[in-house]
């Protein structure tokens, strides 16, 4: 579905290193957690993975299709939703939605299934006629989880997805993402909600100063790790921000 392959990315002339030799992959039906500290290059992989940064070290492919030699293909397969964010305001919701799913190939009949779904649960009906730049962050959030959703993708990136949600949206945006796994789908999200990917995540990775410390099976890493919770865990291999 995903694999990252010995990727590597570096700022300030190649002197600091945001992601270093950075190798895992994601398997279909899974909720696959990428934690961090502040930092610690998880954005910057997210960014690489959906192809917003350039891939100069190393390989992403998404189900097959390598983001840099194939990109059109691999973003098909993904929906994403970014930790802010950045959405045209000057359309209504239902205009944005449209524009993502005439991008995508969306019929209108698949496009009105999954809009008229995904609005009830964030309850967004009275405000997708509403021009965006009206919307609060939280009503932002929401259609661009929508959004990404349009065209029922196999791989569904977050980045943050829960910052500025409520706690009935954050609530049905944990359904979905359980939802999305159990139809044979793949949810790569990082967070720094740790009780929310121990709840989850079947499996996790951990990421510090761009270098991977731990990856596997949630159950199996606390089980070998005297059942501790992930908090701890998380606490003992990442440590602080460097922020």
């Amino acid at each position: 579905m995903l694999e990252i392959n010995h990727v590597s990315m570096a700022y300030a002339n190649g002197r600091i290193k945001a992601v270093d030799d950075l190798s895992f992959s994601l398997k279909p039906g899974e909720i696959f957690g990428f934690l961090g500290a502040n930092g610690a290059g998880k954005t910057t992989t997210i960014k690489m993975t959906t192809g917003i940064l350039p891939v100069k070290s190393g390989s992403i492919s998404i189900c097959g299709h390598d983001i840099t030699k194939d990109p059109v293909e691999a973003k098909r397969n993904f929906g994403f939703v970014p930790d802010s964010p950045i959405i045209f305001d000057k359309y209504t919701g239902r205009e944005y939605i449209d524009f993502l799913a005439d991008v995508y190939g969306v019929s209108k009949e698949q496009r009105q299934k999954v809009t008229s779904d995904l609005l009830k649960r964030f309850s967004l009906e009275e405000a997708f006629d509403k021009r965006i730049s009206g919307y609060s962050h939280g009503m932002k959030q929401k259609i661009a989880i929508i959004g990404a959703l349009i065209h029922s993708p196999s791989l569904w990136i977050l980045d943050e997805p829960m910052m500025g949600l409520d706690p009935q949206s954050a609530f049905a945006l944990k359904e979905l993402m359980r939802e999305h796994r159990d139809a044979g789908k793949t949810v790569f999200f990082s967070t720094h909600v740790l009780d929310v990917a121990e709840k989850i995540c079947d499996r996790v990775a951990i990421i510090n100063k761009g270098k991977l410390v731990l990856c596997g099976d949630i159950e199996e890493i606390k089980q070998a790790k005297g059942d501790e919770s992930l908090e701890e865990i998380f606490l003992s291999v990442a440590g602080g921000s460097d922020e």
